[in-house]
């Protein structure tokens, strides 16, 4: 089977302001190394899906110059590549209206390559899926379309787009955030939830997608899926079935986040923590790839440090440490406290700062016996504090001098 793959990476990502300010949401930085948009590119690229589009919008520079760096060079197979398409604006000046019109004004690619199967997949998400399983769902089940869906509870079922599927799991409908959703037939504890990521039998997309342009419609979720339901046969792919090669067992199989809020963002880090994370970002059985960083190796002089990733290129003169997530090249100088966070490329902390919970974006210089996360009345009057209390610093402008990275 040739599959190409179309992805979507172009969200805005407002519900992630600050950290969206001056990037699109699959731009996004995660863990020690990774953008958001890795784990769908390693995800196809492990899957054996050689041709990939990355249609990017909003904010794309930063999105742009990542996967040139990280994936330009990434071609193991004749004919394969990761290639990033900003709006061509072929049917006039219009940047992309929707999910499906983003595909449509690039409907020639999928025309030049003629694949068999078209994948329309998200990158906004944080997961690990084998999607050559999903394609074989596709085959038996003797689907035109198929979509990847997560079972959720009934409980929190109601903040997500809601598959109404039957035993075989043939789609019925779509809800949006329903008040009652229906529950799955084979687990009524639980409901289909879209995962954004789709299956098109090519001809099927293609007439779907001009039949789209005459009704002046762009998106997939409120448009061509519910229409297509009634005339073509539209499944729902459990991805709770899916399993990768090389997950521990005390992880959690189906791993799945939308990190579209700062609470959600926050909490999928802590889960890829710990001895045994639910979500372990190492797996040699399937690789996240990420940039190829040439810098130096992190460096320890002195302090405690407990349950903490390091990024290459950083460090800790004489700090504590504690449950946190340090990138690239991050700075922390003596008498540092940090508990539970997050701190980005080309950051420094400076002597005495105590901080909790907190994330700070890129570029940022911490004063001497700065403290946050301890007040909540200043930390808002200075910073972004999400609904959990997480507070986040926004991208700053401060390029570290190399001294700092002296001894």
């Amino acid at each position: 089977m040739k599959v190409l793959a179309m992805v979507m990476a172009g969200g805005q990502g407002t519900r992630l302001h600050p950290l969206t300010a001056e990037r699109s949401k699959p731009a996004v930085p995660f863990g020690s190394r990774y953008r958001i948009a890795d784990f769908v590119l390693s995800s196809l690229v492990n899957s054996e899906i050689h041709g990939i589009y990355l249609l990017v919008q909003y904010k794309s520079q930063s999105l742009i110059e990542h996967v040139n760096k990280s994936w330009g060079q990434t071609q193991p197979f004749p004919g394969q590549f990761v290639t990033v398409v900003p709006p061509q604006m072929r049917e006039g000046p219009e940047w992309f209206q929707g999910t499906s019109d983003a595909v449509f004004q690039n409907i020639n690619l999928i025309e030049r390559h003629a694949p068999d199967m078209v994948a329309v997949f998200g990158a906004d998400h944080i997961y690990r899926m084998d999607v050559r399983q999903m394609i074989d769902f596709h085959h038996q089940s003797s689907a035109h379309v198929s979509v990847a869906a997560i079972p959720i509870p009934l409980a929190e079922a109601s903040a997500f787009g809601i598959i109404d599927a039957d035993g075989a799991g043939r789609i019925k409908g779509f809800l949006e955030k329903p008040k009652t959703p229906p529950p799955m037939v084979s687990d009524p504890s639980r409901a289909y939830g879209s995962m954004g990521n789709y299956l098109f039998d090519t001809e099927v997309l293609l007439t779907a997608l001009r039949e789209a342009k005459e009704r002046g419609e762009h998106d997939f979720g409120h448009n061509i899926l519910p229409r297509l339901i009634k005339t073509h046969n539209v499944y729902a792919y459990n991805f709770a079935n899916n399993r990768v090669p090389g997950v521990a067992d005390y992880e959690e199989q189906a791993y799945w986040r939308d990190v579209g809020t700062i609470d959600a963002y926050y909490d999928a880090h802590r889960d890829a923590m710990g001895e045994q994370p639910r979500f372990k970002l190492f797996n040699p059985q399937w690789v996240v790839n990420s940039s190829n960083y040439q810098g130096p190796s992190a460096r320890i002089l002195s302090g405690h440090i407990e349950n903490t990733a390091l990024g290459p290129g950083s460090l800790i003169r004489g700090a504590s440490v504690r449950n946190s997530i340090l990138r690239r090249e991050v700075i922390v100088e003596k008498d540092v406290e940090i508990d539970d966070c997050i701190i980005m490329d080309h950051s420094v902390i400076r002597r005495g700062s105590r901080l909790r919970r907190v994330i700070v974006d890129r570029y940022n210089n911490i004063a001497p016996n700065t403290s946050i996360g301890f007040d909540p009345v200043a930390d808002k009057a200075r910073y972004h504090v999400s609904e959990g209390g997480v507070v986040v610093l926004p991208k700053g402008s401060e390029v570290p001098d190399p001294s700092c990275y002296q001894q």
